[in-house]
């Protein structure tokens, strides 16, 4: 998959045998086109820059089925021989381990002490210049999250 962003061209390949629910779903999102005008809400650097939920997250508004598939909570699919290294894509989520949905974030360094806590569904394989460029952008810190003070948008994405 590419995530064409306002800071270039991300390519995502993902992990099936790792993470086969959250893969087939992000996947899945992918092909219906969902994150096209969702945002980087998140660019933590050299820690992580994570995509907004597509609920909420999205310019484009969503009909009550691409809503109801884009809230689908997802098991947590922990792996232990996976680690959270840079380039590595990693599903948000909420206290309970069940409830990722669609924001993930692509690490932007290593961070050991999320192994095992987030689930790892994949990694980019072509993309570091426009993570690079995610991270010069000047920063605003909101509660635990720091965010970019310009919008960083998904233009279009293509599988």
């Amino acid at each position: 998959v590419v995530f064409q962003t306002t800071k270039g061209d991300i390519e995502l390949a993902f992990y099936p045998d790792v993470a086969p629910v959250t893969s087939a779903h992000i996947l899945d999102l992918c092909r219906r086109g969902l994150y096209i005008s969702n945002h980087f809400f998140r660019v933590d650097k050299g820690f992580v820059a994570q995509v907004d939920g597509v609920v909420g997250g999205r310019r484009i508004p969503m009909d009550a089925y691409q809503r109801e598939v884009a809230s689908k909570k997802l098991p947590g699919e922990f792996s232990n021989d996976v680690k959270h290294t840079f380039g590595t894509l990693s599903m948000g989520r909420y206290d309970d381990p069940n409830s990722a949905t669609s924001s993930f974030s692509i690490l932007l360094g290593d961070a050991p002490h999320l192994d095992g806590q987030y689930a790892i569904f994949g990694r980019i394989t072509r993309g570091e210049a426009a993570l690079q460029a995610m991270q010069q952008v000047p920063t605003k810190r909101e509660g635990i999250f720091v965010m970019p003070e310009e919008r960083i948008e998904i233009l279009a994405t293509y599988v």
